[in-house]
């Protein structure tokens, strides 16, 4: 239906075609936002639900796990802590155990050759009581011999063994010193 006299234009449509699709156009677009976009925003608000949850639940994860990690250096500074004293302890007592024992030891070095000492004084005690008889026996033999008569009475043969043994003590004492 075109008149004669019109020049009909290959890229327009008709004026019905255009006002049919504006309808259809329109009638699509009213169905697409009424039933459509709440369905793609009811999905994307799920999506976004659950996106920040996540993100909420990882920064809850991560303030939990840092203070678990705060809580765990707490617990790794007090053992260190603990540890140290421990130690400190451990060689207070060692060092109090060994001045223990270094004082048994002295004390029994002491004790040791305080004995040795006694033995050998009571040695030497017997040892000078056995030369002082055997000598006052010599003396008098010899005595006897030079003088030529018999020295048997005991009490003389002592008094003369002892003052003689004295007499040697006291000459004898001052050429040690």
């Amino acid at each position: 239906m075109l008149a004669a006299g019109d020049n009909p234009n290959p890229l327009l449509p008709p004026g019905y075609d255009i006002f049919w699709s504006a309808v259809c156009f329109v009638l699509v677009g009213l169905l697409f936002w009424k039933f459509v976009l709440p369905i793609f925003q009811r999905v994307l608000d799920e999506r976004t639900d659950k996106i920040e949850g996540g993100i909420a639940r990882a920064e809850k994860a991560q303030q939990e796990a840092k203070e678990t990690l705060e809580q765990y250096q707490a617990q790794l500074a007090e053992a260190r802590a603990e540890a140290a004293r421990i130690r400190d302890d451990a060689r207070a007592e060692g060092d109090q155990i060994i001045e223990e024992m270094r004082a048994r030891a002295q004390e029994e070095s002491a004790r040791i050759v305080a004995q040795g000492q006694a033995q050998l004084d009571a040695q030497r005690a017997q040892i000078v009581a056995e030369l002082r008889a055997d000598l006052g026996r010599m003396s008098i033999d010899l005595a006897s011999r030079v003088i030529g008569e018999s020295l048997e009475d005991e009490a003389r043969r002592r008094g003369t063994v002892d003052r003689f043994l004295d007499e040697l003590d006291s000459v004898s004492a001052p050429a040690s010193k």
